[in-house]
C-alpha cells in the first residue's frame, strides 16, 4: 500500500516537471495573448526561439504593443536586433512615442541608433521636449583689457538622423564657449557687452555650432556675465617690471665693466709705480758706469747734487710744516 503511494507521488512530481517543461518550451499562454492582440504567430516558432536563446516574452510583447500602437513590426528583424545586443523594448518605445508626435523614424534608423550606443527612447523625447545645457563660466578678455566672465544656456533638440555618428554634448559645450569667447574679444569694450549680451547670443548662433552634431541648437542665452581681473592693466605692470629688470641689469654690467676699467688702471698705475722705482735704482748704477767710462767727471756729478739739493729746498720752502697746517684747520684766521 506504501509501495503504491510513492508511485503515485512520483508520478505526480514527474508530470509537473513535465508539464512545465512542456510550458516552458511551448509558451501556449504567451501564444493565446499574441493571438487575442491580433498578433500572428505559431507555437513553433516560440519554440525555435527558444532553441535560438531568445526570450519569447520580449518579442511577442513588443509586437503586441506595437500592434496595439498601429505599427507592423517584422518578427524576424526584432530576432535579429535582439541577437545584435540591442534593446527591444526601449526601440518599440521609441517608435511609437515618434509615430505619436509625428516624427520620421523607421525602425532600421531606430535599430542604428540604439546599436550606435545611443538611447534611442530618450532622443525622440529630447526631439518632442528640447533639452537645456548649462555651459562652465567662460572667461574671455575684451579689447580695452577687461576680462569678463559669462554663463550661457544653450537649448538643444536631438536631431534624430545625426544620432549616429554625430558630436555630443561636450562639442556643443566646447563650440558655444568658443564662440562666446570670440564674441567678447571682438568687442571694443567691455561695457558694450555688459550692456548688449544678446549681441552674443546672435554672434554664436550665426557660427552654425550644430553642423555635425546630434543636436539642434535653437537659443542661445547668456545667463550671467561678471567682471574679471583688468587683464590690460596686469599686462602693462608685467611688461614694466620687465623693462625695470632689464635696466638693472644692464646698469648692473656697466657698473662691472667700470669696477673692471678702474682695476686696470689701478693696475697700469701700480705697474708704473714699480717701473718708475725700478729705474730710480738703476740711477746710481749708471752714474758708477758713467764714471767708470769717462763720460761723467767729478764736476759734473758736484753740480748735480747742487740741483738735487736747490730742488729739495724750494721744495721744503713751498711745503709748510704738518704743525702749520693743523693750526689754519683749527683756526682760519691765522
Amino acid at each position: 500500500m506504501e509501495a503504491n503511494v510513492f508511485v503515485i507521488i512520483a508520478i505526480g512530481i514527474a508530470a509537473i516537471i513535465g508539464l512545465w517543461i512542456i510550458f516552458y518550451f511551448i509558451p501556449v499562454g504567451l501564444w493565446f495573448s499574441a493571438l487575442v492582440s491580433g498578433v500572428r504567430i505559431s507555437l513553433i516558432q516560440l519554440v525555435l526561439m527558444r532553441w535560438r536563446k531568445i526570450k519569447p516574452p520580449v518579442i511577442v510583447n513588443s509586437m503586441i504593443a506595437a500592434a496595439k500602437a498601429g505599427l507592423k513590426l517584422n518578427r524576424n528583424e526584432l530576432e535579429a536586433h535582439y541577437l545584435a545586443g540591442g534593446r527591444i523594448q526601449a526601440v518599440v518605445n521609441a517608435l511609437i512615442s515618434a509615430d505619436k508626435a509625428n516624427m520620421d523614424l523607421d525602425f532600421k534608423l531606430a535599430t542604428a541608433i540604439d546599436l550606435a550606443g545611443r538611447d534611442v527612447l530618450e532622443a525622440v523625447q529630447m526631439s518632442v521636449n528640447p533639452k537645456v545645457i548649462n555651459t562652465p563660466p567662460v572667461a574671455a578678455v575684451a579689447k580695452d583689457g577687461i576680462q569678463l566672465i559669462a554663463k550661457a544656456r544653450v537649448t538643444v533638440r536631438a536631431n534624430i538622423r545625426q544620432l549616429v555618428g554625430g558630436a555630443g554634448e561636450e562639442t556643443i559645450i566646447a563650440r558655444v564657449g568658443e564662440g562666446v569667447v570670440s564674441a567678447i574679444g571682438s568687442a571694443d569694450s567691455h561695457k558694450l557687452v555688459l550692456e548688449n549680451p544678446d549681441s552674443i547670443s546672435k554672434v554664436v548662433l550665426e557660427k552654425g555650432l550644430d553642423a555635425g552634431t546630434a543636436f539642434e541648437i535653437l537659443s542661445i542665452d547668456i545667463a550671467d556675465i561678471d567682471v574679471g581681473k583688468n587683464i590690460g592693466a596686469v599686462l602693462q605692470m608685467d611688461q614694466a617690471n620687465a623693462d625695470k629688470n632689464i635696466a638693472q641689469a644692464k646698469a648692473e654690467e656697466r657698473r662691472a665693466m667700470a669696477v673692471a676699467n678702474e682695476q686696470e688702471m689701478k693696475a697700469k698705475a701700480q705697474e708704473a709705480r714699480a717701473n718708475l722705482i725700478q729705474a730710480e735704482a738703476e740711477i746710481p748704477m749708471a752714474i758708477a758706469e758713467a764714471f767708470r767710462s769717462g763720460n761723467l767727471g767729478i764736476m759734473d756729478y758736484y753740480k748735480f747734487e747742487n740741483i738735487k739739493a736747490d730742488t729739495k729746498m724750494r721744495e721744503s720752502i713751498s711745503t709748510p710744516p704738518a704743525s702749520a697746517k693743523g693750526r689754519n684747520k683749527q683756526d682760519p684766521k691765522k
